[in-house]
């Protein structure tokens, strides 16, 4: 990851443009440009979309579920989480408004990546602070803590929640059901996750 030299502020984040199609998350005032994904990374991401999108139209929710909106964390913060649901009303803004939420979506789902503590560490306590109510780390390559704690190098999907401020959490992998405040009756398990196409 490469970082701006100048310190900007979450409006000069908004406006930042360098010419290029690299996207990029402001960190503790740095734009940082994010990596490319791999194949698996997007198939998951898009089947994660599609999966809350089916349950949104299901239950006739009042949400919308993206993959491409931004999420400000602080004064000089702003991620790109891989999915998020949000209020509609949060999408009916002005339509040339940049896609980045100002107030906490209701979900954020990233997809572990080759620098997990990012996920594990500093977008957690970032998502905690502003107090989104469910966020999902989704390590399909067991790249996170638990490699480095001598526990078994699994595929696993972690759901954190907010208790009284503070996350919690439950750890799924293999053949485990899913189990989401925001999404009770999803019905589906890890392997559905991990083992999605295009």
């Amino acid at each position: 990851m490469t970082a701006t030299r100048t310190r900007m502020s979450f409006q000069d984040y908004l406006t930042y443009d360098d010419g290029t199609d690299t996207r990029y998350e402001l960190v503790k005032g740095q734009a940082i440009a994010m990596t490319p994904p791999t194949w698996q990374h997007i198939r998951i991401a898009k089947y994660l979309e599609r999966l809350f999108d089916n349950e949104i139209e299901r239950r006739n929710l009042p949400w919308v579920s993206l993959r491409d909106a931004g999420q400000r964390t602080s004064e000089a913060g702003a991620r790109q989480p891989d999915v998020a649901v949000m209020l509609d009303e949060y999408v009916s803004l002005p339509a040339d408004n940049v896609a980045v939420l100002e107030r906490p979506a209701l979900l954020i789902a990233e997809i572990v990546s080759t620098n997990w503590p990012d996920d594990y560490i500093e977008k957690y306590a970032e998502y905690e602070a502003i107090g989104v109510p469910e966020y999902w780390i989704v390590d399909y390559r067991a790249l996170g803590p638990a490699r480095f704690l001598g526990r078994p190098k699994k595929p696993t999907l972690f759901i954190h929640y907010l208790v009284d401020g503070e996350y919690d959490a439950r750890a799924f992998s293999g053949s485990d059901r899913l189990l989401s405040p925001t999404f009770p009756e999803l019905g589906i398990s890890v392997e559905d996750v991990f083992s999605s196409k295009v």
